[in-house]
C-alpha cells in the first residue's frame, strides 16, 4: 500500500492513498502531528477500500506521546494518556503496536494494542560491553529488568530511589565494586536521575557505568550525564542523535 503525505503552511496535514492492499503505517508518535497524520492516512485508506472487507490496517507507534502521564496525577488535571488513547481508538486500526511502552496502562487503554519488545537492543548492548551487571533504576523497573537478566543469564543489581527535599536519594542493593554496570530503562527526558544513580554506583566502586534507554529524548543535552555515565545507548524512536557519546540503533 502506497500513500503520500503533505503538510500545508498552516500546519494542516493530509494524506493520499494510491492503490489497494493492506495498510501498514509506522510513525514515531511523539507528537500530536504524528497521530493526526496516522488518522488521515487511515481515513483515506478506509474510504478507498470501503468495499473490500478482507483488508487490514496496522499502526506501529515507536514512541507514544503522553505515555508517562498514565494516570491523573492531581485533582482537576487532565489524564493525558487517556486523551491520546481515545484519539488512537477513534482511528479504528485493526492492530496497534507500541515499542517499549512506559507502562501496561497504554496497552490497556488502546484497543487491539500490543508491545514491541526492546530486548533485541538490550542484548546487543550487553554483548558489546562483555556481559556487564544489569541495574534496574527503581522499584517500578525491577520486574522488566529482572526478566531481561533472566533471558541473558546476567547478574542483576536493583536500586531504589526516594526524593528528599526534591533530590533523589539512591540506594544500591548489591555489590558493584570493580564491575561494569548497565542501567536499563524505557525513557530518558533530562537524564538527571540517571546521573545520580551512576554517581551512587561509582561511589560504591563501579568501574564503568553505561545507560540504555529505548526512547532517548535528552532534552538538556549530555553535559551532566558525562560526569558519571561513560556511554549512552538508545534507539532513534524519539529523534536522531549525532553525538559520539551516544550509540543509537535505527528502528525508523
Amino acid at each position: 500500500m502506497i500513500y503520500k503525505t503533505k503538510k500545508f503552511n498552516d500546519g494542516q496535514v493530509t494524506a493520499i492513498v494510491e492503490g489497494s492492499g493492506n495498510l501498514e503505517v509506522v510513525v514515531k508518535g511523539n507528537s500530536y502531528e504524528d497521530l493526526f497524520l496516522a488518522a488521515s492516512i487511515k481515513e483515506a485508506w478506509s474510504e478507498k477500500n470501503k468495499l473490500n472487507k478482507t483488508l487490514t490496517a496496522s499502526l506501529t507507534i515507536l514512541c507514544l506521546i503522553a505515555q508517562r502521564s498514565d494516570r491523573r496525577f492531581n485533582e482537576g488535571e487532565s489524564f493525558d494518556l487517556k486523551v491520546v488513547a481515545n484519539f488512537i481508538n477513534s482511528m479504528n486500526y485493526d492492530e496497534v503496536k507500541i515499542f517499549h511502552p512506559h507502562s501496561d496502562t497504554s496497552i490497556a487503554l488502546i484497543n487491539k494494542a500490543s508491545k514491541i519488545s526492546h530486548f533485541t537492543y538490550v542484548e546487543k548492548v550487553y554483548q558489546e560491553l562483555g556481559n556487564p551487571v544489569l541495574v534496574s533504576p527503581d522499584a517500578g523497573a525491577y520486574k522488566a529488568t529482572f526478566d531481561i537478566a533472566k533471558k541473558l543469564g546476567a547478574s542483576l543489581v536493583p536500586s531504589n530511589k526516594v526524593r528528599v527535599n526534591g533530590e533523589p536519594l539512591i540506594s544500591i542493593q548489591g555489590d558493584v565494586n570493580a564491575k561494569e554496570c548497565l542501567i536499563i530503562d524505557d525513557l530518558a527526558d533530562g537524564g538527571r536521575t540517571f546521573k545520580f544513580l551512576a554517581k551512587a554506583l561509582k561511589d560504591q566502586g563501579a568501574k564503568k557505568v553505561f545507560l540504555y534507554v529505548s526512547h532517548g529524548q535528552f532534552n538538556y543535552g549530555f553535559k551532566e550525564l558525562k560526569e558519571y555515565i561513560d556511554h549512552v545507548y538508545c534507539t532513534n524512536s524519539f529523534r536522531d542523535i549525532e553525538d559520539n557519546y551516544v550509540t543509537q540503533f535505527k528502528i525508523s
